[in-house]
């Protein structure tokens, strides 16, 4: 790296006052992960929209929706072989422009297979490559010591993009129509995000000339293979272990009982006992704010305790909860509101400690793919459960026996955890390491 670029410049200030780069990483990280996930949020907003203008079905525009979410779920492995091939910061420069150039597209459609292309793999593809996957391997590469709170601060830019984004643009919608806010979309990416990223974001500490923060050795020698061969090869590798299938079934009961059933089926739940849209969304909105508050300290709480224990506590804590949901949503206001307080902090507490295992278990250097499956994994949850817990509404009429079943499977998962060895010899008793995986 040259010497001139901006990224030395303030490297070498920085470290002239004690101050590690990785920060810098962290930061950028963050605003581009929020932005991210407002992109990603965005085409919540113009389901309603579209169908006036165009006459389209929820069902035909939630096709868009449905291809979206498979393709940033199990499009993290492959963009974690992409960020070892060509780079992190190449790729999420090429992610950016493509969310700019598929947004403003997005204001010419006239079909619904130009959204499907469009906003279901065009985005789904490009958010995709700025997810969950990226938060681990910025964390992983980047420090050593406070990995768990940066993993926290990344994993918590999800629901702050939220949080930030979408009542901005339902705001532009009612006050300036969809294609406003698809167009902002661009601007943000073009004007804000991708220079940020172009300017200060670096592939790893050594391309500066340093450690990561807290090593007191060199970082790992990051191999440059086929993406697709570092994906698979990593897949299999991984799946010689029972670490890997404990935090793959685990992280597929997270997803089913968050982003599937919660995310997806808590604000008609609520309404089915007469509380209006509005205030149901409410308390949606409100578990995003509780999210980033518990998130943030079970990055803290990784750092310094057995991440093993962690994940069986926030699981068995979100399974009794679950089971309680039934007995308050239709008759404690109280009840429902502390329930979404607790269940928000609980909401993705899960992800510091289950990237520490994962990176104690495969190195720092195979963080990225094998995360990349197991969020696939949780992906997967999230789907099964959005249908199931809507067909378990069409056949009972309620959605009892669906929080009750993910608040015994929460349990379940609370007992697989406390069985992961936490051990490195699990993984490389296994055979080679992902990133030795033939080419």
């Amino acid at each position: 790296m040259s010497s001139r670029s901006p990224a030395a410049r303030v490297a070498r200030r920085l470290d002239a006052r004690g101050i590690h780069y990785g920060w810098v990483i962290a930061a950028v990280s963050f605003l581009t992960l929020i932005t991210a996930a407002g992109f990603r949020s965005t085409v919540g907003v113009l389901i309603v929209p579209l169908q006036e203008e165009f006459g389209w079905s929820r069902a035909t525009i939630s096709a868009a929706v449905a291809i979206n979410l498979v393709l940033y779920g199990l499009g993290g492995p492959f963009a974690a072989g992409l960020y070892d091939r060509f780079g992190i910061r190449r790729v999420i420069v090429i992610a950016l422009a493509t969310i700019a150039i598929s947004s403003t597209l997005t204001t010419q459609i006239d079909a619904p297979w130009q959204l499907d292309l469009l906003w279901g793999v065009a985005n789904g593809l490009s958010t995709g490559a700025i997810g969950v996957t990226l938060a681990a391997v910025i964390a992983s590469r980047w420090f050593v010591e406070r990995r768990g709170i940066v993993t926290g601060m990344l994993t918590a830019s999800n629901a702050t993009g939220q949080l930030v984004f979408l009542p901005l643009l339902g705001w532009i919608v009612t006050a300036q129509g969809w294609r406003s806010a698809a167009q902002m979309a661009s601007i943000v990416a073009l004007a804000f995000t991708l220079p940020l990223v172009a300017l200060f974001l670096r592939d790893s500490p050594a391309e500066i000339g340093l450690r990561a923060y807290g090593a007191v050795e060199d970082d790992p020698v990051i191999l440059r293979q086929n993406p697709f061969t570092a994906a698979i090869g990593g897949l299999v590798t991984a799946s010689r272990t029972s670490t890997f299938w404990l935090l793959t079934s685990s992280f597929f009961i997270c997803g089913a009982t968050t982003n599937g059933l919660i995310g997806t089926h808590l604000i008609p739940a609520a309404m089915d006992h007469g509380m209006s849209e509005v205030a149901a969304a409410s308390l949606l909105a409100l578990i995003g704010v509780f999210d980033l508050v518990g998130t943030l300290c079970s990055g803290w709480l990784t750092d310094r305790y057995d991440p093993r224990w962690l994940l069986f506590w926030y699981y068995g804590l979100r399974g009794l909860s679950l089971l309680v949901l039934p007995f308050v949503i239709g008759s404690s206001n109280l009840g429902l509101i502390a329930f979404v307080v607790f269940y928000g902090l609980d909401w993705v507490a899960t992800v510091p400690p289950t990237v520490a295992i994962t990176a104690k278990a495969f190195g720092r250097e195979h963080v990225g793919v094998v995360f990349g499956w197991i969020f696939g994994a949780h992906q997967l949850g999230a789907a099964v459960a959005a249908w199931g817990a809507g067909a378990a509404r069409t056949w009972f009429g309620d959605y009892q026996s669906a929080f009750i079943t993910a608040g015994l499977i929460s349990l379940l998962a609370a007992g697989l955890v406390i069985r992961i060895t936490g051990r490195r010899a699990d993984a490389a008793a296994a055979g080679p390491s992902p990133a030795e995986a033939p080419a």
